[in-house]
């Protein structure tokens, strides 16, 4: 790209700092710059020199600020984050895959000469020693088609480059090894690499997609990165556990002597493990750096005093963790050599060459344009640009001053973030008359006395006359900015369909027999035939082996929490007393349901006018891009608005999934239409929070926002309520005190209720009033699950927003027995950053004394307490000031687990954590992590206790399901069963319990169906296929058992033929081609197809034969069999009686014969049969 950049080479100050680095000078420093006039500087500087660019920043946040920008000037290839990692030794989590991806981008870029990239960097960044660049480099590969390879050299490769061997490959960092097929998923990598070899010759490399598993496309090379920073050989690994003994014999902590020798045995075992980097200066004793990879790089230093401050901070930081850890016995002394100091990283930057950038100048008496000081090489400069003018959405004034600078040939470059604006704004500048050119990207030249529109996120304009350049963003003309957001797909439940989760030890619903235990995959042997079954115990002895061609019988049963469910008996009549029982609740419930329905449908409600230009401009100013279910939500509720019956939409979605912002737009478009609108939450902390983002949203139109809490004055509260009723109050947001009597609207349209299920009878009475005469949009954050929302369609208007947003990093969550240092370190490390803690202690007769312990340790921080024992206006003053940052440590019981959302609260400390429930514990974690920020959770059990097998499983699973939206796979199991409690009500828990969550949906939708009037669906006519041929998966095929269940699964759904050859080349595609048992599979899946097209009952080997059997009333020509039988020469006849057969003789015949000797026969049939239907509609036709 060049473009804009190469406009710089007219200002004379870019071209003197251009001409100081080409004479090798080692410093030059620049004033006058910040936000994009500095990025714009720096990416001339990267296109100019075709250096690598290092820039070194005081924090995160203006690292990916100038990163945005600098991708926007210059392209993405080029541009690369270099993030820090804040981990101290004694925590062990997997660093997200985001971090990971990022860090191995920036080191690959840094590790290839002569690169012409950006690497920004947080100051912090650096001082974390890494391994050398030569040993990174060892582990830097590519593979090429038609090259030699041989399979376990490539293996090892992957596993010393920290590979995570699996069954299958669902994320970066992960490998796979399946007969001559490896597939590998680098961390810099945007798709995983399935690599195909032919002996030692590599016969294919394709991407694939994690979700199928299909391959995607070819690709002629990989390049394979390392999938870890710490690396190293055995020579190296021997000399560092002689290292980490030696000091170890030398330490008296008990604790620690533990945990490094627990350490030692897996490095010995060659088991990797989290953060194993704290063991870097027993392997590496060569103090390396990150900026020690690039010596040749041009570093660029932005906001210098920042800089160093920052560095002061993180000094100060490692100093004192490490002191206090060291005190404690919690690190071997040799671990505090795992950071630089501060003079080392600032003395490893000044050798380099370096730019300086700052907004003030440090010398005094110069202006824009010229050099301050002396004139030396090192003196001054001071860029002329300055800050563009703010219009926030004064189209007025934006247009005039455009006209103003096209006059005096200004090139005019207006940067929006989606195509959307960037089209709405070329049409108004056009309209206004103003001539505008759009961009694809900043690397077109704009004209001088031009006005260019292009889709790009800058951070801030700027004005730079030297160049006559005047550059404009969403933050200049409409006063916010709109984030572009990347939509991480919505994973899908536990439901159903997913069979690779199940395990051995999983409880199972069988449709016929009811509550069992799942015990495995077994293969038989029957009549000299090997098959797989899947094992299930029932109650005593009794057991069912079932055939894997019926895997849809079962599903996993999913009850409530942690309760284990009754097994059911093997025959008698319990299974059949417990669904009949079921059902009828189910079909009370499905009656009142459709009461309702119909009821909604007699009542006339308002009917909301279409969208005006207020709505577009008020949606515009929304600073995301929506997501694609929240979307569908603003659509459906809009449309159900605008019809005339009142609305009762239910919208279900976690917190921070975009909700608020459904109902914001639906509440403006009620009161652009003059209506009221009432928004109805469970506490006073709760209305507080709207409050402020009602507020904040609607400023700039001409409506009302009011709330009435009891923490207002009568006085106040009294001129709301009159305010209310006279009609000058637009939006009303509040508790329940908004229900009561002396509530009077004067014209109220919309009621958004949050989270109805906390309110109680008398209010949900009157919530069910207001229902029949205005529409009514409900929010709850509990999970709904899909199964539940198919069996209500039409039922209950639902709408679902599964789309988690981005630049969310999944919470760091550590499982460790109690420890005042780490509490103390935990705590001082989050509210150092800025932030806040939960310190969840959930007895009420003890927490005071917990505060207290907690505030001896921490003496620095200030403490509230919070517990459901006390007054509720105290408990709410409380959360109002924590939610006004009034302390730093809140000191609590669950109470939080379904309270406000705080983002400055990003560490959570759970006592005693081995009493609380899967679902508690997730509830509870996911308090924190709702920014862009790294949140901790440290779930903390007593020392020395020994914990039951029970609350072993629930800790090492919330310590497992750290990625986001993990919680829509088994840990949020239990919440999503708890939603549908809150949806069906409590007395359907019990009913769930009996037959399974699964189940129950199946009958719910069942009689919600035949209330409606509806048709059954017909079930598929079953064909009994039992063949004397080998027809399973072997171990050395597919070695999984999940995926073992999920190949089967996927045998058993083929419904075409179609369906059966694409199977076939997937199944080659992922695990090689095809061993014959395997084949048998899929095409005894084939038969079956064409077996229930032509109506056959059965197909079963008797006596050195094979029967296909019809059913009494299907008949064909027995001419037509007979002539499709003559190829076969007497291998297959027409056999007698009553109801038709056909005998296939198998004597002799390998399986592979049996089988395609059947599919030839009923192919045949079928085309025959076709030919004759259409014979008969052309008669039928003629006849007519």
């Amino acid at each position: 790209m060049t473009g804009i950049l190469n406009t710089l080479l007219e200002s004379g100050t870019f071209s003197d700092v251009l001409s100081r680095i080409a004479r090798g000078a080692n410093k030059a420093q620049i004033a006058g710059l910040s936000g994009s006039r500095k990025s714009l500087f720096i990416a001339g500087l990267l296109w100019h020199t075709r250096r690598t660019v290092f820039v070194v920043t005081p924090n995160q946040l203006e690292a990916d600020a100038i990163a945005g920008d600098l991708t926007a000037l210059t392209g993405q290839d080029r541009v690369f984050v270099f993030p820090p990692v804040d981990m101290m030794p004694y925590e062990e989590a997997p660093l997200s895959a985001d971090l990971a991806a990022a860090r191995t981008r920036a080191l690959v870029s840094l590790m290839e000469v002569g690169r012409q990239c950006a690497i920004v960097a947080p100051v912090r960044s650096l001082g974390k020693r890494i391994v050398p660049i030569s040993v990174f480099r060892e582990h830097v590969f590519r593979l090429r088609q038609g090259e030699t390879c041989d399979l376990d050299e490539l293996a090892d490769r992957l596993v010393s480059g920290g590979y995570d061997i699996h069954a299958k490959v669902e994320s970066r960092g992960q490998a796979s090894v399946r007969g001559g097929i490896i597939d590998v998923f680098p961390h810099d990598a945007d798709s995983p690499a399935r690599i195909e070899l032919f002996g030692d010759e590599i016969d294919s490399i394709r991407s694939f997609d994690v979700n199928t598993q299909r391959s995607t496309g070819l690709m002629d090379e990989v390049l394979i990165t390392p999938a870890r920073e710490f690396l190293y050989d055995s020579e190296r690994l021997g000399r560092a556990c002689d290292a980490i003994r030696g000091e170890l014999e030398r330490v008296g902590s008990p604790q620690l002597r533990e945990r490094v020798i627990h350490h030692l045995e897996r490095f010995e075992n060659g088991a990797r493990f989290d953060n194993e980097e704290q063991y870097l200066p027993f392997f590496y004793p060569e103090r390396v750096a990150p900026v020690d990879w690039v010596p040749n790089a041009l570093f660029i230093i932005d906001e210098p005093a920042r800089v160093e401050e920052a560095l002061d901070g993180y000094e100060a930081d490692v100093r004192e963790t490490y002191a206090s850890l060291l005190q404690a016995g919690m690190v071997l002394p040799s671990q505090a050599e795992s950071y630089l100091s501060a003079h080392d990283i600032a003395a490893s930057i000044d050798r380099r060459q370096a730019v300086s950038m700052s907004i003030l100048s440090r010398e005094i008496g110069a202006t824009p344009g010229t050099t301050a000081g002396t004139g030396t090489e090192d003196a001054q400069l001071i860029a002329p640009v300055k800050q563009a003018d703010l219009y926030a959405g004064r189209f007025e004034d934006l247009v005039h001053d455009i006209k103003k600078y096209r006059k005096r040939q200004y090139r005019v470059v207006c940067t929006v973030s989606t195509a959307d604006r960037r089209d709405r704004l070329a049409e108004t500048l056009e309209d206004s008359g103003v001539p505008v050119t759009k961009l694809a990207t900043l690397s077109e030249v704009p004209d001088q006395g031009s006005v260019s529109v292009v889709t790009a996120e800058m951070t801030s304009g700027f004005q730079y006359p030297d160049l006559k350049l005047l550059l404009l963003t969403d933050a200049e003309i409409y006063g916010r900015q709109k984030k572009r957001r990347l939509f991480a797909a919505a994973e899908e439940g536990a439901r159903i369909a997913s069979y690779t989760d199940l395990t051995p030890g999983d409880y199972v619903v069988h449709v016929n027999h009811g509550v069992g235990r799942y015990s495995g995959v077994q293969r038989l042997e029957v009549g000299g035939v090997q098959r797989d079954y899947l094992l299930v115990q029932y109650a005593g002895e009794d057991r069912v082996y079932v055939p894997t061609d019926q895997v849809a019988m079962l599903q996993k049963y999913i009850g409530m929490e942690d309760a284990a469910p009754r097994l059911n008996k093997l025959g008698g009549g319990e299974w059949t007393r417990a669904k009949n029982r079921v059902r009828e609740s189910a079909r009370d419930m499905a009656q009142n349901l459709i009461k309702l329905y119909a009821a909604r449908g007699s009542v006339k409600g308002y009917s909301f006018s279409r969208d005006t230009v207020w709505q577009q401009e008020f949606e515009d100013a929304f600073q995301y891009e929506e997501t694609p279910d929240q979307w569908r939500a603003i659509v459906d509720v809009k449309r159900d608005m605008e019809k005339a019956l009142p609305m009762d939409r239910l919208l279900c979605g976690d917190v921070g999934f975009g909700k608020t912002e459904v109902a914001l737009r639906a509440a403006f478009k009620a009161a652009a239409d003059g209506k009221q609108v009432a928004v109805l939450t469970p506490t006073t902390i709760l209305a507080q929070q709207h409050y402020n983002t009602f507020t904040e949203r609607f400023r700039g139109f001409p409506m009302r926002i009011a709330m009435l809490s009891r923490f207002q004055t009568e006085a106040e509260q009294r001129e709301i309520v009159r305010g209310i009723k006279l009609g000058s109050v637009d939006v009303v947001i509040g508790t329940h005190r908004l229900l009561s009597q002396d509530i009077a609207f004067r014209d109220l349209g919309l009621l958004v209720v949050d989270e109805e299920q906390r309110f109680g009878v008398v209010q949900k009475e009157r919530i069910k009033e207001l229902r029949k005469e205005v529409d009514v949009l409900t929010l709850t954050a509990t999970p709904i699950p899909r199964t539940l929302h198919m069996a209500m369609v039409g039922v209950r208007d639902m709408s679902l927003i599964e789309t988690p947003p981005e630049n969310r990093f999944p919470i760091r969550t550590y499982v460790l027995e109690q420890n005042e240092t780490l509490i103390r370190e935990a705590v001082l490390r989050e509210v150092d950053r800025g932030g806040q803690v939960y310190f969840v202690h959930n007895r009420v007769q003890t927490i005071d004394e917990a505060a207290a312990v907690l505030a001896r340790l921490v003496p620095e921080v200030s403490i509230g307490v919070a517990h459901g024992q006390m007054p509720e206006d105290r408990l709410e003053r409380v959360m109002l000031d924590f939610l006004a940052s009034e302390f730093d440590v809140l000191v609590c019981t669950a109470i939080i687990e379904s309270g406000i959302d705080i983002p400055n609260v990003n560490t959570i400390v759970i006592n005693d954590a081995q009493n609380f429930g899967l679902a508690q514990l997730y509830q509870l974690r996911g308090r924190v992590g709702r920014t862009n920020r790294v949140a901790y959770a440290y779930l903390l059990f007593r020392r020395d206790l020994v914990l039951t097998e029970l609350a072993e499983k629930r800790l090492a699973a919330i310590r497992e399901f750290t990625s986001l939206g993990s919680g829509y796979k088994i840990a949020l199991r239990d919440l999503e069963i708890r939603g549908a409690g809150n949806i069906l009500g409590a007395e359907q828990h019990g009913h769930i319990a009996a037959v399974g969550f699964e189940m129950y949906c199946r009958l719910l939708e069942e009689e919600i169906r035949e209330l409606k009037g509806e048709a059954k669906r017909p079930e598929p006519a079953q064909v009994m296929i039992d063949l004397p041929v080998d027809a399973f998966v072997p171990d050395s095929y597919v070695s999984d058992s999940r995926q073992k269940i999920d190949v089967y699964k996927k045998i058993n759904g083929v419904d075409t033929m179609e369906d059966a050859a694409d199977l076939t080349r997937e199944f080659v595609d992922r695990f090689g081609p095809l061993p014959s048992p395997v084949s048998n599979l899929i095409t005894i899946a084939a038969i079956r197809v064409l077996a229930r097209e032509l109506g056959v009952m059965a197909i079963a080997g008797e006596r050195n034969s094979v029967i296909v059997r019809f059913p009494e009333g299907v008949r064909y020509a027995s001419q037509d069999i007979v002539r499709i039988a003559r190829p076969f020469k007497g291998r297959v006849m027409l056999g007698a009686g009553r109801s038709q057969t056909i005998r296939v003789k198998t004597q002799g015949m390998p399986d592979r014969e049996i089988l395609d000797t059947l599919v030839g026969v009923l192919t045949e049939m079928r085309q025959r049969a076709a030919a004759v239907d259409r014979v008969t509609s052309t008669q039928e036709a003629i006849d007519g």
